[in-house]
């Protein structure tokens, strides 16, 4: 147990945004960083983020990732969530979608599949098939639909990584990647965009998805939701994801995913 004095228990108010809190949230992630810069911990697992309140008390990080990322220097990283049912890794994540677009490109693609195959190598033991999501619908249909995104970034980037042995196909149709069958013969898709992966992961395993950040020095996992600060106290929140979090990492501890 580790106590940075940064409240006093009687200004605590559950379920409410408070600039102290998260202030203090962002103190204790850059001690957990701090910890696994110098060996003192094998691994560091999150619980969630208010990122209203992170951002009340002027840290201006879409959330856990970014902080790691930025504090442990990272050249690449991205975020995974994974459990049984489904595995997606992103491209984009907490950025509005008129964002998205200009965020793709050939290298960015490339960095999030090589992450991703690496990572369920030392998941899985064995070399990875992967999907990779197109931006529009139906993925593009050959420039009908969207800016050509999906023969100017996503199939370049396909290609290079089927250059490095990677097994993945794509782009496919959003709409249509997450039926069964292909989810019995996936292991992870990646996404373009925040709610391309989240809403069909979380539809299937809200309660026992991890979240990964790859491309670290330290190994990090976390839960797959947020602080639910409606029912902040009551007894009702379910623990299966912090717990599946924790399993995670210490599994793949001292190991570095990249």
């Amino acid at each position: 147990m580790l106590d940075l004095q940064c409240l006093d228990a009687e200004v605590i108010w559950p379920g409410r945004v408070d600039a102290r809190c998260g202030e203090a949230a962002f103190q204790y992630v850059l001690a957990a960083i701090r910890a696994g810069l110098a060996g003192e911990v094998d691994a560091v697992a999150t619980g969630p983020l208010n990122k209203e309140a992170l951002h009340a008390a002027g840290h201006h990080y879409p959330g856990h990732t970014e902080i790691f990322a930025e504090h442990l220097k990272a050249a690449r990283s991205c975020m995974m969530l994974t459990s049984s049912e489904l595995t997606c890794s992103f491209i984009t994540v907490h950025v509005g979608y008129a964002e998205v677009p200009r965020l793709l490109n050939v290298q960015r693609i490339l960095d999030v599949i090589e992450l991703t195959a690496a990572a369920l190598r030392r998941m899985r033991g064995r070399e990875p098939r992967l999907i990779a999501c197109g931006l529009n619908p139906h993925a593009g249909e050959h420039g009908l639909f969207g800016g050509r995104e999906e023969e100017r970034f996503i199939v370049p980037a396909i290609a290079a990584a089927r250059g490095r042995g990677i097994s993945i196909e794509g782009p496919l149709p959003p709409d249509t990647a997450f039926l069964p069958e292909r989810r019995r013969t996936t292991d992870a898709f990646i996404c373009m965009n925040h709610d391309q992966g989240h809403i069909p992961l979380k539809a299937l395993a809200f309660d026992s998805a991890i979240n990964l950040t790859l491309g670290l020095p330290v190994v990090r996992t976390s839960v797959d939701h947020g602080t639910a600060f409606d029912i902040a106290w009551q007894g009702k929140a379910s623990p299966n994801s912090l717990i599946a979090a924790v399993q995670l990492a210490a599994r793949l501890a001292p190991q570095k995913i990249e």
